[in-house]
This record gives structure tokens, sequence and C-alpha cells, in this order.
């Protein structure tokens, strides 16, 4: 069992123009001056309607009234919440937002019928799409993985393709954090126990995103779909530009009344927002491998040391696959002194959060 971290490795970013700066330079949601900013919680249906959509705008409202931030809602269904028209008009326009919740908003697009209606018409989708790209955050909570089914671009904002397959009756099980320095996890005790719906997704997205959360399926019976003994749940990533954070709980209504839940929604949402950062900051392997072959310059020095880089990371990915966090951050600090001779703060960067991911996963 993994012990709890002795220190949160939680930061509130600093304000000013050289933190925006430095914010921008590594391609992340700058913070906001004057700790006030603005979310939109989306909970509009075309499909399935999950009862805890109005209990999540609740929720979301009373953590922005306590925590700085305000929200506006679109959700056609809440009548007296929502806005009037769709606020998915241009990227431009959606700037305004720090943040995009994806409350479950089913469209009922799983039969992959290309002409069914869905939750973001052609317009709709490309202002989303210019707004993540822009360094704009999504979080997804629960059914946010069972709409758009036959966007492909929103499947892998999701995290990693993997959609919204099945489920088995509503049970208890228990959750394992495996990354428990990020702002999201730091408060949660390493095995969670609740009574929710849990997922099976079509595909295992580990390659492609952050795992936050696991489900132990010897602790409840997943089903015909079961994923067996890597079932991620919860996961994050750094997404062209933008950040996705992703819950899979959360079916129950009375998750939202749970102060230990909101914590762990409200961690997504500030870290997609920019408002803070720790733990790695969602970075994955693959993550910086892309960085790294970004980097060009094509003389003989560059290539040796993109390859002597490559190696490490190699040897890293392959400890930290294997359990051996130890060695796998020890190789990380080779790489990253060696990675100060391609002269690029962003890989620099990126390396410097992966050792921050592994050395929090050593205890």
């Amino acid at each position: 069992m993994r012990s709890r971290p002795m220190k949160m490795h939680v930061q509130r970013l600093v304000t000013g123009i050289a933190a925006v700066g430095l914010m921008l330079s590594l391609g992340a949601t700058p913070a906001y001056a004057d700790d006030e900013y603005k979310v939109l919680v989306v909970g509009d249906t075309l499909g399935y309607r999950h009862s805890h959509i109005d209990d999540t705008t609740l929720a979301v409202i009373q953590l922005g009234q306590e925590n700085g931030f305000t929200v506006d809602v679109w959700d056609p269904r809440q009548t007296t919440r929502t806005l009037s028209t769709t606020p998915f008009t241009t990227a431009d326009d959606l700037s305004q937002y720090a943040t995009i919740i994806f409350a479950s908003p089913v469209d009922g697009t799983n039969d992959l019928d290309p002409v069914r209606p869905r939750l973001l018409d052609d317009v709709e989708l490309s202002a989303f799409q210019g707004y993540i790209r822009g360094g704009g955050g999504f979080v997804g909570l629960h059914a946010a993985t069972d709409s758009m089914h036959t966007v492909p671009w929103y499947s892998d904002l999701t995290g990693g393709g993997a959609r919204f397959r099945s489920h088995p009756a509503q049970q208890t099980a228990t959750m394992r954090v495996e990354s428990p320095t990020h702002p999201s996890t730091a408060m949660l005790p390493a095995e969670w126990v609740r009574f929710d719906e849990w997922y099976n997704f079509t595909t295992n997205p580990r390659e492609d995103v952050h795992v936050l959360i696991t489900l132990d399926e010897s602790t409840y019976n997943p089903g015909s779909g079961a994923m067996g003994a890597d079932h991620p749940l919860a996961w994050c990533q750094n997404f062209e530009g933008g950040r996705s954070w992703y819950e899979g709980a959360g079916h129950i209504d009375a998750n939202y009344s749970d102060p230990l839940f909101l914590a762990h929604i409200l961690g997504g949402i500030e870290w997609t927002a920019g408002v803070v950062i720790g733990g790695g900051d969602c970075v994955t392997f693959g993550e910086v491998e892309a960085v790294l072959a970004g980097v060009k310059d094509g003389s003989m020095k560059y290539a040796q040391l993109s390859a002597q880089l490559e190696a490490y990371l190699d040897d890293a990915e392959i400890a930290a696959d294997a359990g051996d966090h130890a060695v796998a951050t020890a190789t990380l600090h080779k790489a990253r002194a060696k990675a100060h001779g391609l002269h690029d703060d962003v890989l620099v960067s990126k390396l410097g959060d992966l050792i921050t991911w592994q050395e929090g996963l050593r205890s």
C-alpha cells in the first residue's frame, strides 16, 4: 500500500507579468492576475440525462463562491440558470472562460450515426477546438466520455480515445490513487472506497494520458466489459496547448455534497484553469518525447544529444512502468542535465515535470 506523501507538492501560481510569461512559454493556461476568473458548466443533453447534472451545477457554483471564480451555465433544461444562447460561438468568445466543465452532457451519438445531432455542431466544435488550442481548460465529469462519439478529436481531448463502453450495477469499489501529488489528488487517501457507477472504457488511455486514479476490479464486479488489472478511471493531460482533466466517477447525486469528492473536483478545475500547479502537471513520457522530436538543429552535436536523451527517456519509462521510480528519477536527472545542451527551455521544464512526477511516486 502506498503511504501518503509527507508534503503536498501543490503550489498556487504567483501573479504578475513574469509568471504569466513563463506559463505562456510552456504552453499552459496563464494565471489570472486578480485571482478572479470564470468557468462554464455544460450540462446540455440530447440523449440520456443524468440526474446529477443539476446537483453538479449547484456544487460548482458553490465552489466558485468559496474559491474565487464565477460560473456560467449552458443547459437549456436548467431554465433559471442557463445562458439564453449557446456560448460556443467563436474561440474568442469562449476565451472568457478559464476552463469549461462538461457535466455528463450525453448526446446519444454512441450509435456512431454520422447524421445524428451531436452536442456541438460544426461551428460550435470549431470554436471549442480553437479555445483549447489557445490554452483553454477542459474538465470532463463521468459521462463526458459518452458524448460526441463521432468526433475523434473530442475522444482524444477527453483522454487517449477512451470512450464510455458499459457499466455494471452500481456498487462499492476501491479506487487507488496512482499520482498522489497532483493538485486534484493530494487530498485523497491512497485507497478511496466509494459507492458509484463504474465505467468500463473502449480502450485503455494510459499511453496518452497521465493516470491519476485506477479502479481495483478485484473489489467489485466490473461486468462483461472488465478492463482487467489496469483500469484507469481518472486522468489528465496537456493537450494541443490546453489542459484536460477527467474523472469517471460522479454518477451518484450524493457525490456533489461530499466535501472530499468536491475537493478533488476543485483541484481539477483549478489545475485546468492554470490557478494551481504541481505533481508534474500531468506530463507524460510521450509528451516529452514529442517536445524532444521538435527540437531541430541539424548539427551532429544536436543529433548525438537527442539520441542520448531518447535513450534516457526510454530507460526511465521502462523503470517507471516496472514501478522502480527511484531509478526512473535518477535517469531523468541525467536526461535533464543533457537537455541543457539543446538550449530548449520547454524541454528542460518538461523533464523537470517528469522528475517531480516520478519523485512523488517513490514513497
